[in-house]
């Protein structure tokens, strides 16, 4: 959990060992097997076969990430949903997308129906709903 309030500044998250660690190694590995696949023209297959290797780890750790994030997303959906339909006795719009869904669910409890309303009428996009919120309810939880 973060020391300070989450706000519209600094609610996204960076995954140090993902976003650096995990893909800097892969870039690095990736850079290594280039270089040796043409500086020594005699093994050139066991350059490509690092390259390879690298590519495979970038794609692991995207799908895996995209994964995460897609569970995630659906949980959320569910969730606000549901937290819509306790403060109004009625599901969100199917206008409504689902970006939009999980950009509202930083609103508080108060805000929440009339910037439903408000997003529906105008198609807000998901930072103008984020931009729009008063009471900013954190989320710390986010993959």
């Amino acid at each position: 959990m973060s020391k300070n309030p989450q706000n519209f500044s600094n609610h996204r998250r960076v995954n140090v060992l993902h976003h650096f660690i995990g893909y800097g190694l892969a870039f690095a590995l990736g850079i290594f097997g280039l270089m040796f696949a043409f500086n020594s023209p005699q093994h050139f297959k066991v350059g490509l076969l690092f390259g390879l290797t690298a590519f495979t780890f970038c794609i692991t750790l995207l799908s895996s990430r995209m994964g995460a994030l897609k569970a995630q997303d659906r949980a959320i959906h569910a969730e606000e949903n549901f937290r819509f339909y306790v403060l109004t006795g009625k599901p969100y719009s199917k206008a409504l997308r689902l970006g939009q869904i999980i950009a509202l669910r930083f609103a508080s409890d108060e805000e929440l129906p009339e910037l439903a309303k408000r997003t529906e009428d105008e198609n807000l996009s998901s930072t103008d709903i984020k931009k729009a919120i008063k009471n900013w309810q954190a989320d710390y939880h986010r993959v």
